[in-house]
């Protein structure tokens, strides 16, 4: 495990061999990940400049590795699509689920946001209901909210 201090508390960051692999909020419990491996410094370094841009409202410059891997297809599929959802805009459920060829699986794509295992940096946040509401989040909904005031958004 790895520390990402920022202005909001420190998140904790898992890496496995291929990459960034868990990113956890603040304040939050986690199980400890038995192949989790102290992480490259390069790709550590990039989390941190990653977490701390999105953290300002700005698109990162780069991401470290991702290791998706933990996810069903279907969720790797999904984490994939939200990587394209830029800083600053918002896409529903209902939306990215037809985006995927699956335009009955709003519901599924809500239940893959929640199993993010990189929330912040692969951004569910960005997901909300098709009538505009906030939806849910894995790290709560003042976190959410947080995060899309930062991009501009009022609620």
């Amino acid at each position: 495990m790895e520390t990402i201090v920022t202005q909001y508390g420190s998140f904790y960051a898992y890496y496995t061999k291929i990459g960034l692999a868990r990113l956890v909020f603040p304040v939050r419990q986690t199980k400890w990940m038995p192949d989790a491996v102290k992480a490259n410094s390069g790709w550590h370094l990039r989390a941190c400049a990653a977490i701390n841009a999105i953290l300002k409202g700005k698109e990162p410059s780069e991401l470290p590795p991702l290791d998706i891997s933990a996810g069903t297809n279907f969720q790797q599929q999904l984490w994939r699509w939200l990587l394209r959802v830029p800083v600053g805009e918002w896409c529903s459920y209902g939306e990215l689920a037809s985006k995927m060829s699956r335009p009955k699986a709003a519901r599924a794509v809500g239940q893959a946001c929640g199993a993010n295992p990189i929330p912040v940096i692969i951004p569910c946040h960005r997901v909300l209901s098709s009538d505009g509401g906030i939806g849910g989040f894995s790290g709560g909904l003042g976190w959410k909210k947080k995060l899309l005031r930062l991009e501009g958004h009022n609620f």
